[in-house]
């Protein structure tokens, strides 16, 4: 039996390149006159797609149309799709095509001129996929009845080398041994090995050993293992590539080296989507895209509960994959959803499990239907809640009924701005739009308000979302950043570790830069409790020291005290270390625990800003006065002390 035959001319594709593709379908069977083709590019019209076609394109630029075996052209006609994203084109035949005779179809210019054809040209898409899908229907009657599509296939490479990426820990121990990855990259972000002939790149660091050197070649796969480096003395490095061919210099994200270390930072996501896979139709992809190209070290699930936006059927596949790629030291998944209650004071909240194949929490299930049901029938040892988007005016979390065992930490930002306080407070990148149509910020939903509210919690980021309540927000005049990225800080990179850390508070978030982060006061680190009974010192004074390794140059670090800037630093370089003492009394800056059953207390976090407009939080610290001895009255304020030990 003899078959259709589907080819493409060029049959590869280089990420974003613009050309003219032709597509050639050579049938098997005869076609009658009146039979309708509709063919479709699979594209859902976002940046990353590839371009949509034009039918009637009056410059003759972008265009799509067919071809016939006597040499007339066919006119394309746009036809709405069921998911009405992009349309498909159709055309109809006007004289019956032979067995083996081909129909072409194009998208781009017919300029015979290269150089105009390619500036005319129809682009391809920016991210690499082997054998990427065209489909093209057939309906010999012309009635519309389209079944099984005839498929073209293109593969699509990385472009031209444009970028080397360095994937390196942020923290590593004097003298012990730890691998780099190396990705060449085009100027997509894509793997790539399209680089000049005999181009070599060079590794090198501080305080390199002359003995040590290497020169790489640009491998085949576009990426590279590089072992077996490591640091004879204490600091902040980062790992430097030379491009030997054009002098182009690139840095890895900051290194911190100390004598000694028993925890290290790991970066991922709790809540987010990505740009390029969406992961309801293909959490498989999406988890490979985080843990391979994003090189995250974990990864959360963040779908809404809604049945319609995932039904039980969804949500087996999506706890499957979860089970599949978690992998002790390599990468880390976790099993969570997303959950909005219009209720007042709960908000929208990600669940975060602790284990695998876990049901998911429906909000039309009498049992799940409220925060307090759902705390009810868990652990705080099986189950995170985590506010997020907090200051989102009508998705707002009051923190009113805040269950400290369940809610460790909230999400102070994401891609669609921060909810530490209000604009006027100092917001770096607040909640707004553009215009009318979206949503302004909300003090009720205030982090700051919360933390002097004795509410104790650490920081975590989220990335970008277009789901659930977040669904409108690219059609609107809604204000978006770049996606953030949550830091832990944890013993080993396993998912019992790292969710005990983030019950014990120790991380905290940037907006999407590798911003390496020390804050601790008397010793203690980020989401830590402090009382003057076991520290009586604390009541002279409190010790803050640490460190922040920037990928830019550090515009300011600021302190924040009981809700209100106290102390800023304007270092002007991107690595610097600090050692503030807060000597002002603290009988005179301590605030009373709503409802009077608790201490009083006051907390410290730090906030630091990068030239570029980055920004990175550290989780809040807390003093409680629990002894009975007044504090003196004689002390001053705060006060910048040599930079001693981080």
């Amino acid at each position: 039996m003899r078959r259709s035959i589907c080819y493409c001319e060029p049959n590869l594709a280089l990420a974003g390149e613009i050309a003219t593709w032709k597509f050639s379908y050579t049938t098997a069977t005869s076609l009658p006159k009146g039979t309708r083709l509709k063919f479709d590019l699979l594209s859902r019209g976002r940046e990353i797609d590839w371009e949509i076609p034009s039918a009637t394109s009056k410059d003759k630029k972008n265009m799509i149309w067919a071809e016939i075996p006597d040499g007339k052209v066919l006119a394309a006609k746009e036809i709405e799709k069921p998911d009405g994203l992009t349309p498909a084109f159709e055309f109809t035949l006007p004289s019956e095509i032979k067995a083996g005779d081909t129909i072409s179809i194009f998208m781009g210019s017919g300029d015979k001129n290269k150089e105009e054809s390619k500036k005319k040209g129809n682009r391809g898409q920016t991210s690499i996929q082997r054998r990427r899908p065209f489909y093209l229907f057939i309906d010999p009657k012309g009635k519309g009845d389209y079944r099984d599509p005839e498929i073209f296939t293109i593969d699509v490479r990385g472009n031209v080398l444009k970028n080397i990426r360095i994937v390196a820990p942020s923290l590593v121990a004097k003298n012990k041994r730890f691998d780099v990855i190396i990705r060449f990259e085009d100027i997509f972000g894509n793997l790539t090995n399209n680089a000049p002939e005999g181009t070599l790149v060079e590794v090198s660091y501080e305080h390199l050993r002359e003995n040590l050197n290497w020169k790489l070649f640009v491998p085949e796969t576009g990426f590279i293992n590089v072992p077996n480096l490591y640091f004879n003395e204490p600091g902040i490095y980062k790992i430097q590539l030379k491009n030997l061919k054009t002098g182009d210099l690139y840095y890895s994200a900051p290194i911190k080296c100390f004598p000694e270390a028993d925890k290290s930072i790991y970066w991922g996501l709790l809540h987010g989507e990505s740009e390029k896979i969406d992961s309801a139709e293909n959490i498989e992809a999406c988890l490979r895209h985080f843990r391979d190209e994003r090189n995250c070290q974990f990864f959360a699930t963040s779908p809404f509960e809604s049945i319609e936006e995932t039904p039980n059927e969804l949500w087996k596949t999506i706890s499957a994959q979860v089970a599949e790629f978690n992998e002790d030291y390599r990468f880390t998944s976790f099993l969570g959803m997303q959950w909005f209650n219009e209720a007042p004071d709960e908000g929208l909240r990600q669940l975060l499990y602790s284990k695998d194949n876990k049901p998911i929490l429906r909000k039309k299930d009498m049992k799940t239907n409220t925060l307090k049901k759902i705390y009810k029938s868990h652990t705080p040892k099986d189950l995170i809640s985590i506010p997020s988007f907090s200051m989102g005016k009508g998705l707002e979390t009051t923190f009113i009924d805040f269950d400290p065992e369940f809610e460790r930490v909230v999400e102070i930002y994401n891609a669609w701005g921060c909810s530490e306080c209000t604009a006027k407070e100092g917001n770096l990148r607040p909640i707004a739009a553009d215009g009318k149509n979206g949503i302004s910020e909300t003090e009720k939903g205030s982090i700051r308000k919360a933390l002097n509210s004795n509410l104790r919690f650490g920081f975590v980021a989220g990335g970008l979302d277009d789901r659930g309540v977040f669904n409108e927000f690219f059609e609107s005049d809604q204000i978006q950043y770049s996606p953030g990225l949550t830091a832990i800080i944890a013993i080993e990179q396993t998912r019992e570790a790292l969710f005990q850390a983030l019950i014990n508070r120790s991380c905290y978030a940037t907006t999407g830069e590798r911003m390496v982060l020390g804050f601790f006061i008397a010793g203690a680190g980020m989401g830590s409790e402090l009382n003057t009974k076991a520290k009586p010192g604390l009541s002279f004074n409190r010790h803050i020291s640490g460190f922040v390794a920037g990928t830019a140059e550090i515009k300011e670090i600021t302190f924040i005290r009981n809700g209100k800037p106290f102390h800023t630093i304007h270092p002007k370089q991107a690595h610097y270390e600090f050692a503030v003492d807060d000597t002002e009394p603290l009988s005179k800056i301590l605030m009373p625990a709503p409802g009077g059953e608790k201490p009083p207390f006051v907390y410290y976090y730090m906030r630091v800003l990068q030239e570029d407009g980055h920004i990175a939080w550290a989780s809040p610290i807390w003093i409680d006065q629990t002894d009975s001895a007044p504090a003196p009255t004689n002390g001053k304020k705060a006060k910048k002390a040599p930079a001693g030990k981080a």
